[in-house]
Protein backbone atom coordinates (compact mmCIF):
# COMPACT_ATOMS: atom_id res chain seq x y z
CA UNK A 1 0.00 0.00 0.00
CA UNK A 2 1.48 3.33 -1.02
CA UNK A 3 2.74 5.12 2.28
CA UNK A 4 3.23 1.97 4.37
CA UNK A 5 7.14 1.57 5.42
CA UNK A 6 8.32 -1.57 5.36
CA UNK A 7 9.79 -3.20 9.01
CA UNK A 8 13.13 -3.93 6.97
CA UNK A 9 14.20 -5.21 11.01
CA UNK A 10 11.58 -7.27 10.94
CA UNK A 11 12.29 -9.25 8.10
CA UNK A 12 16.25 -9.04 8.46
CA UNK A 13 15.62 -10.86 12.12
CA UNK A 14 13.39 -13.01 10.58
CA UNK A 15 16.26 -14.53 8.02
CA UNK A 16 19.15 -14.14 11.06
CA UNK A 17 16.80 -16.94 12.21
CA UNK A 18 16.19 -19.12 9.69
CA UNK A 19 19.82 -19.02 8.79
CA UNK A 20 20.68 -19.79 12.66
CA UNK A 21 18.53 -22.56 12.28
CA UNK A 22 19.53 -24.05 9.19
CA UNK A 23 23.24 -23.91 10.80
CA UNK A 24 21.82 -25.71 13.75
CA UNK A 25 20.40 -28.21 11.76
CA UNK A 26 23.24 -28.55 9.77
CA UNK A 27 25.52 -29.34 13.16
CA UNK A 28 22.77 -31.24 14.15
CA UNK A 29 22.60 -33.76 10.87
CA UNK A 30 26.81 -33.81 11.02
CA UNK A 31 26.85 -35.02 14.51
CA UNK A 32 23.86 -37.54 14.18
CA UNK A 33 25.77 -38.62 10.84
CA UNK A 34 29.50 -38.77 12.00
CA UNK A 35 29.98 -39.14 15.64
CA UNK A 36 27.31 -41.83 15.73
CA UNK A 37 28.74 -43.23 13.11
CA UNK A 38 31.85 -43.40 15.32
CA UNK A 39 29.94 -45.00 18.57
CA UNK A 40 29.83 -48.90 17.21
CA UNK A 41 33.36 -48.85 17.44
CA UNK A 42 33.03 -47.22 20.84
CA UNK A 43 30.76 -49.66 21.98
CA UNK A 44 33.50 -52.28 20.65
CA UNK A 45 36.04 -51.25 22.58
CA UNK A 46 34.34 -50.51 25.60
CA UNK A 47 32.81 -54.15 25.62
CA UNK A 48 36.40 -55.18 26.43
CA UNK A 49 35.94 -53.97 30.00
CA UNK A 50 31.85 -53.48 30.71
CA UNK A 51 28.94 -55.80 29.89
CA UNK A 52 26.19 -54.36 27.12
CA UNK A 53 23.71 -52.67 29.81
CA UNK A 54 26.05 -51.54 32.51
CA UNK A 55 28.49 -49.82 29.46
CA UNK A 56 25.31 -48.20 28.56
CA UNK A 57 23.28 -47.21 31.80
CA UNK A 58 26.83 -45.61 32.85
CA UNK A 59 27.32 -43.85 30.09
CA UNK A 60 23.69 -42.47 30.05
CA UNK A 61 23.29 -41.86 33.53
CA UNK A 62 26.47 -39.27 33.41
CA UNK A 63 25.53 -37.98 30.60
CA UNK A 64 21.84 -37.34 31.54
CA UNK A 65 22.90 -36.24 35.00
CA UNK A 66 25.30 -33.94 33.43
CA UNK A 67 23.29 -32.59 30.89
CA UNK A 68 20.41 -31.80 33.86
CA UNK A 69 22.48 -29.77 36.20
CA UNK A 70 23.59 -27.54 33.29
CA UNK A 71 19.87 -27.28 32.30
CA UNK A 72 19.01 -26.49 35.94
CA UNK A 73 21.74 -23.96 36.07
CA UNK A 74 20.32 -22.46 32.70
CA UNK A 75 17.35 -22.03 34.69
CA UNK A 76 15.00 -24.88 33.52
CA UNK A 77 12.68 -26.22 35.26
CA UNK A 78 12.44 -29.31 37.31
CA UNK A 79 10.39 -31.68 34.79
CA UNK A 80 7.14 -33.17 36.42
CA UNK A 81 6.17 -36.27 37.72
CA UNK A 82 4.51 -36.95 34.33
CA UNK A 83 7.20 -36.20 32.18
CA UNK A 84 9.76 -37.90 34.20
CA UNK A 85 7.45 -41.39 33.69
CA UNK A 86 7.00 -40.50 29.96
CA UNK A 87 10.88 -39.63 29.49
CA UNK A 88 11.06 -43.24 31.51
CA UNK A 89 8.84 -45.14 28.45
CA UNK A 90 11.25 -43.19 25.62
CA UNK A 91 14.27 -44.06 27.84
CA UNK A 92 12.87 -47.46 27.88
CA UNK A 93 12.38 -48.04 23.78
CA UNK A 94 15.16 -46.32 23.06
CA UNK A 95 17.85 -47.23 24.94
CA UNK A 96 17.19 -50.91 26.51
CA UNK A 97 14.94 -51.18 22.97
CA UNK A 98 17.20 -49.64 20.73
CA UNK A 99 20.78 -49.07 22.16
CA UNK A 100 20.75 -51.90 24.70
CA UNK A 101 20.40 -54.62 21.78
CA UNK A 102 22.71 -53.73 18.98
CA UNK A 103 25.29 -53.27 22.08
CA UNK A 104 24.15 -57.27 22.78
CA UNK A 105 24.92 -57.81 19.29
CA UNK A 106 28.06 -56.89 19.27
CA UNK A 107 29.18 -58.11 22.48
CA UNK A 108 27.51 -61.48 20.78
CA UNK A 109 30.20 -61.49 17.41
CA UNK A 110 28.95 -58.81 15.21
CA UNK A 111 30.81 -56.33 13.69
CA UNK A 112 30.60 -52.76 14.49
CA UNK A 113 30.21 -51.67 10.99
CA UNK A 114 27.39 -54.42 10.18
CA UNK A 115 25.69 -53.75 13.62
CA UNK A 116 25.34 -50.10 11.97
CA UNK A 117 24.40 -51.32 8.39
CA UNK A 118 21.60 -53.29 10.28
CA UNK A 119 20.52 -50.54 12.25
CA UNK A 120 20.21 -48.62 9.33
CA UNK A 121 16.57 -50.08 8.12
CA UNK A 122 15.19 -47.39 11.09
CA UNK A 123 14.10 -45.07 9.09
CA UNK A 124 11.61 -47.46 7.13
CA UNK A 125 10.49 -48.43 10.59
CA UNK A 126 10.22 -44.50 11.14
CA UNK A 127 8.10 -44.31 8.07
CA UNK A 128 5.81 -46.70 8.95
CA UNK A 129 5.07 -46.02 12.65
CA UNK A 130 4.79 -42.43 11.79
CA UNK A 131 2.40 -43.41 8.70
CA UNK A 132 -0.32 -45.22 11.34
CA UNK A 133 0.08 -41.80 13.17
CA UNK A 134 -1.02 -40.00 10.44
CA UNK A 135 2.40 -38.63 8.53
CA UNK A 136 3.53 -40.61 6.19
CA UNK A 137 6.11 -40.11 3.65
CA UNK A 138 6.06 -38.04 0.47
CA UNK A 139 6.75 -40.23 -3.12
CA UNK A 140 10.60 -39.32 -3.28
CA UNK A 141 10.94 -39.92 0.47
CA UNK A 142 9.44 -43.53 0.23
CA UNK A 143 11.76 -43.95 -2.66
CA UNK A 144 14.88 -43.17 -0.82
CA UNK A 145 13.87 -45.06 1.96
CA UNK A 146 13.47 -47.96 -0.23
CA UNK A 147 16.90 -47.90 -2.02
CA UNK A 148 18.51 -47.40 1.55
CA UNK A 149 17.15 -50.52 2.55
CA UNK A 150 18.38 -52.10 -0.68
CA UNK A 151 21.26 -51.61 0.34
CA UNK A 152 21.33 -52.61 3.63
CA UNK A 153 20.21 -55.68 1.96
CA UNK A 154 23.63 -56.32 0.47
CA UNK A 155 25.63 -55.24 3.13
CA UNK A 156 23.55 -57.87 5.40
CA UNK A 157 25.44 -61.05 2.98
CA UNK A 158 28.18 -60.03 5.17
CA UNK A 159 29.11 -63.05 7.16
CA UNK A 160 28.51 -62.02 10.26
CA UNK A 161 24.85 -61.87 10.48
CA UNK A 162 24.87 -65.87 8.88
CA UNK A 163 27.16 -66.75 11.90
CA UNK A 164 25.61 -65.34 14.74
CA UNK A 165 21.80 -66.43 14.73
CA UNK A 166 21.11 -64.06 17.91
CA UNK A 167 22.83 -61.12 16.80
CA UNK A 168 20.85 -61.03 13.87
CA UNK A 169 17.53 -61.13 15.79
CA UNK A 170 18.52 -57.99 18.02
CA UNK A 171 19.45 -56.00 15.64
CA UNK A 172 16.24 -56.25 13.81
CA UNK A 173 14.24 -55.43 17.01
CA UNK A 174 16.42 -53.14 18.16
CA UNK A 175 15.57 -50.34 14.84
CA UNK A 176 11.92 -50.98 15.49
CA UNK A 177 11.80 -50.08 18.86
CA UNK A 178 13.83 -47.23 17.95
CA UNK A 179 11.92 -46.20 15.91
CA UNK A 180 8.89 -46.43 17.51
CA UNK A 181 10.13 -44.08 20.46
CA UNK A 182 11.65 -41.36 17.84
CA UNK A 183 7.82 -41.17 16.45
CA UNK A 184 5.94 -41.03 19.76
CA UNK A 185 8.63 -38.89 21.66
CA UNK A 186 7.38 -35.76 19.97
CA UNK A 187 3.55 -36.79 21.44
CA UNK A 188 4.35 -37.27 24.72
CA UNK A 189 4.50 -35.06 27.76
CA UNK A 190 8.65 -34.08 27.61
CA UNK A 191 10.37 -31.30 29.10
CA UNK A 192 11.31 -28.62 27.07
CA UNK A 193 14.70 -27.94 25.45
CA UNK A 194 17.90 -29.75 27.31
CA UNK A 195 15.88 -30.56 29.94
CA UNK A 196 14.02 -33.35 27.88
CA UNK A 197 17.12 -34.42 26.50
CA UNK A 198 18.94 -34.91 29.93
CA UNK A 199 15.66 -36.62 31.73
CA UNK A 200 15.42 -39.33 28.69
CA UNK A 201 19.31 -40.15 29.34
CA UNK A 202 19.06 -40.16 32.78
CA UNK A 203 15.55 -42.48 33.45
CA UNK A 204 16.74 -44.30 30.51
CA UNK A 205 20.57 -44.74 32.34
CA UNK A 206 18.78 -45.76 35.20
CA UNK A 207 16.64 -48.32 33.75
CA UNK A 208 19.44 -49.82 31.60
CA UNK A 209 21.64 -50.28 34.87
CA UNK A 210 18.84 -51.98 36.51
CA UNK A 211 18.38 -54.54 33.26
CA UNK A 212 22.10 -55.12 33.70
CA UNK A 213 21.87 -56.05 37.52
CA UNK A 214 18.73 -58.47 36.54
CA UNK A 215 21.10 -60.32 33.68
CA UNK A 216 23.27 -60.65 36.23
CA UNK A 217 26.02 -57.90 34.86
CA UNK A 218 29.49 -57.48 36.60
CA UNK A 219 32.25 -55.82 36.03
CA UNK A 220 34.71 -58.17 37.02
CA UNK A 221 38.66 -57.10 36.24
CA UNK A 222 40.00 -53.62 35.88
CA UNK A 223 38.60 -52.76 32.83
CA UNK A 224 41.53 -51.75 30.35
CA UNK A 225 42.37 -47.87 29.49
CA UNK A 226 41.15 -48.73 26.32
CA UNK A 227 37.68 -49.39 27.55
CA UNK A 228 37.75 -46.55 29.77
CA UNK A 229 38.71 -43.87 27.32
CA UNK A 230 35.67 -45.85 25.17
CA UNK A 231 33.52 -45.22 27.84
CA UNK A 232 34.70 -41.72 27.94
CA UNK A 233 34.02 -40.98 24.16
CA UNK A 234 30.48 -42.47 24.20
CA UNK A 235 29.76 -40.46 27.27
CA UNK A 236 30.53 -37.01 25.80
CA UNK A 237 30.13 -37.25 22.28
CA UNK A 238 27.77 -40.56 21.71
CA UNK A 239 25.67 -38.93 24.00
CA UNK A 240 25.70 -35.66 25.36
CA UNK A 241 26.72 -34.31 21.85
CA UNK A 242 24.64 -36.72 19.55
CA UNK A 243 22.07 -37.37 21.23
CA UNK A 244 20.97 -33.85 22.40
CA UNK A 245 21.25 -33.20 18.32
CA UNK A 246 19.27 -35.86 17.34
CA UNK A 247 16.33 -34.82 20.05
CA UNK A 248 16.76 -31.21 18.16
CA UNK A 249 16.61 -33.18 14.82
CA UNK A 250 13.16 -34.65 15.77
CA UNK A 251 11.90 -31.45 17.11
CA UNK A 252 12.67 -29.78 14.18
CA UNK A 253 12.62 -31.14 10.51
CA UNK A 254 10.45 -34.10 9.00
CA UNK A 255 11.14 -38.04 10.53
CA UNK A 256 12.64 -38.72 7.60
CA UNK A 257 15.19 -36.25 7.53
CA UNK A 258 15.84 -36.93 11.07
CA UNK A 259 16.55 -40.60 10.83
CA UNK A 260 18.52 -40.57 7.92
CA UNK A 261 21.40 -40.68 10.17
CA UNK A 262 20.66 -44.53 9.72
CA UNK A 263 22.36 -44.27 6.15
CA UNK A 264 25.21 -42.86 6.22
CA UNK A 265 26.24 -44.53 9.75
CA UNK A 266 26.97 -47.55 8.14
CA UNK A 267 29.41 -45.64 6.11
CA UNK A 268 31.56 -44.25 8.84
CA UNK A 269 31.48 -47.62 11.19
CA UNK A 270 32.08 -49.84 8.65
CA UNK A 271 35.34 -47.51 7.37
CA UNK A 272 36.42 -46.84 11.04
CA UNK A 273 36.14 -50.77 11.71
CA UNK A 274 38.50 -51.94 8.94
CA UNK A 275 40.82 -48.81 9.76
CA UNK A 276 41.19 -48.85 13.07
CA UNK A 277 39.27 -52.06 14.36
CA UNK A 278 40.50 -54.75 12.26
CA UNK A 279 37.29 -56.18 10.85
CA UNK A 280 37.20 -58.08 7.63
CA UNK A 281 34.58 -57.29 5.29
CA UNK A 282 33.67 -58.78 2.17
CA UNK A 283 32.99 -56.82 -1.85
CA UNK A 284 29.34 -56.52 -0.78
CA UNK A 285 30.37 -53.63 1.19
CA UNK A 286 31.57 -51.93 -2.04
CA UNK A 287 28.55 -53.01 -3.53
CA UNK A 288 26.24 -51.78 -0.58
CA UNK A 289 27.49 -48.82 0.82
CA UNK A 290 26.74 -46.63 -2.14
CA UNK A 291 23.64 -47.46 -2.82
CA UNK A 292 22.70 -46.47 1.34
CA UNK A 293 24.77 -42.71 -0.01
CA UNK A 294 21.99 -42.89 -3.18
CA UNK A 295 18.62 -43.50 -0.55
CA UNK A 296 20.88 -40.66 1.81
CA UNK A 297 20.75 -38.16 -1.63
CA UNK A 298 16.80 -39.05 -2.31
CA UNK A 299 15.96 -38.12 1.09
CA UNK A 300 17.82 -35.05 1.05
CA UNK A 301 16.71 -34.29 -2.11
CA UNK A 302 13.21 -34.31 -1.12
CA UNK A 303 13.49 -32.19 1.56
CA UNK A 304 15.30 -29.85 -0.55
CA UNK A 305 11.97 -29.60 -2.68
CA UNK A 306 9.96 -29.32 0.06
CA UNK A 307 11.42 -26.07 1.16
CA UNK A 308 11.30 -24.66 -2.06
CA UNK A 309 7.67 -25.49 -2.17
CA UNK A 310 6.63 -24.79 1.68
CA UNK A 311 8.89 -21.36 2.92
CA UNK A 312 8.63 -22.30 6.50
CA UNK A 313 9.61 -26.51 5.78
CA UNK A 314 11.41 -26.49 8.51
CA UNK A 315 8.68 -27.35 11.61
CA UNK A 316 8.10 -29.75 13.54
CA UNK A 317 6.65 -32.95 13.00
CA UNK A 318 2.68 -33.66 12.54
CA UNK A 319 1.86 -34.24 16.48
CA UNK A 320 5.01 -32.59 18.20
CA UNK A 321 4.12 -30.53 21.65
CA UNK A 322 4.00 -27.41 21.43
Amino acid sequence: MPGVVPDVTAVTDQDAATGRRRLLVGLALFASYFIWGSTYLGLRYGLEGFPPFLLNGIRMTMAGGALYAIARRSGAPRPTPRQWVHSGVIGALMFIGGLGLVTIAEDNGVGSGLAASAVAVMPLWVALWAGMLGSWPTRMEWAGLVVGFAGVALLSQEGDFQSTPLGTILLIVAPMLWAFGSVIAPRLSLPKGAMGTAAQMATGGVLLLAAGLVRGETIGAMPSLRAWLALGYLTVFGSLIAYTAYVYLLQTVRHAVATSYAYVNPVVAVGLGVWIGGEVVTGWTAVGLPVILAGVGLVGLAQRRRRRSVPSALVRPAGAAR
